[in-house]
């Protein structure tokens, strides 16, 4: 039997064990209990987690903190162990451990930021990767106290477990990231349309009321607003919720699946847990038909409402 094969049976064995459900929507719900406590906080401190501010998920970057940080440690407890090290190796093991302890807490939090809109197979995933890493960060933390306690053995055995448990949880990371897309980017990202498509009768809008559409099989949503039309991508980057079923808060489109809000304008999040913007399109009217065309990024916003100026 193939590694390949090994691990998938091991993967699906997770996916389909039930008695994971129950547990999970326990975190679940005590996650949204600390954020209801944080009060009006809460949003901006889910926003921060999310990595909104940054423009991509935060968890996959702060998770390269206590892997690097532990790679470089079992090297330094090698050579430690082997005497090869000179006098610094113990010490210099015992620093980059502490470093990758506190990423590990770090990106502890904003991993179950991320994982609290999983569902099914994905949450039983996710909650398998948490519980290998809280216990290959308890057994660093442990590392650390033998270490402060001149158990330099029993501190080098533990974290070297510790770092077998975050490469089986890392796989089960990947899985959740190429697999099931938690905290990929779900937007239509193509070119199309090029040119200009009808796609609705102007007649058929309602002011302030989002609408979906296909422009050549590419999922938008207009939005007549201020005396234009607004077109967006139909899909939330998030999760791919149908921003079609939205709705208008404060001139910005709500995502129905999990509150994700965007800027018409510049497709741009204004509030997570999306982090990536929504692709925009140019529109116009001709002969009382709305038509869209996918807008380049570096193109100004444009939104034509009448038939002289799209005739220009």
């Amino acid at each position: 039997m193939t590694v390949r094969a090994v691990l998938e049976r091991a993967v699906q064995a997770v996916e389909r064990w039930q008695l994971l459900d129950a547990p999970g929507y326990q975190v679940e719900h005590a996650l949204s209990l600390t954020f209801l406590l944080a009060g009006r906080q809460a949003r901006r401190l889910q926003d921060v987690l999310h990595g909104v501010w940054l423009g991509h998920p935060l968890h996959p970057a702060l998770v390269t903190v206590p892997i690097g940080a532990w790679s470089a440690a079992l090297v330094l407890d090698g050579l430690d162990a082997t005497g090869r090290g000179g006098p610094g190796a113990g010490h210099a093991a015992r620093t980059v451990v502490q470093l990758g302890v506190g990423g590990a807490v770090a990106s502890a939090a904003t991993g179950l930021t991320d994982w609290q809109y999983a569902h099914d197979e994905g949450r039983r995933v996710g909650l398998v990767h948490g519980a290998l890493n809280s216990t290959a960060l308890g057994l660093y933390t442990w590392s650390l106290t033998d270490r402060a306690r001149g158990r330099a053995a029993r501190a080098r055995a533990s974290a070297a477990a510790g770092y077998a448990l975050t490469l089986t949880s890392a796989y089960l990371g990947g899985v959740l990231a190429y697999r099931y897309r938690l905290g990929t980017d779900h937007a239509d990202r193509s070119n199309e349309p090029r040119r200009f498509v009808p796609v609705i009768e102007e007649s058929e809008l309602t002011e302030g009321t989002p609408v979906a559409v296909s422009a050549d099989g590419v999922p938008v949503v207009l939005v007549a607003t201020d005396g234009g039309v607004r077109a967006v991508g139909g899909s939330c980057p998030h999760q791919g919720g149908p921003l079609g079923e939205g709705w208008l808060h404060r001139q910005e489109l709500v995502c129905p699946w999990h509150g994700s809000r965007f800027d018409l304008e510049t497709g741009e999040p204004a509030q997570g847990p999306a982090t990536a913007p929504l692709p925009c399109y140019d529109t116009r009217i001709r002969d009382g038909a709305v038509e869209v065309r996918r807008r380049a990024r570096w193109r100004s916003p444009t939104a034509i409402t009448t038939v002289e100026e799209a005739s220009r």
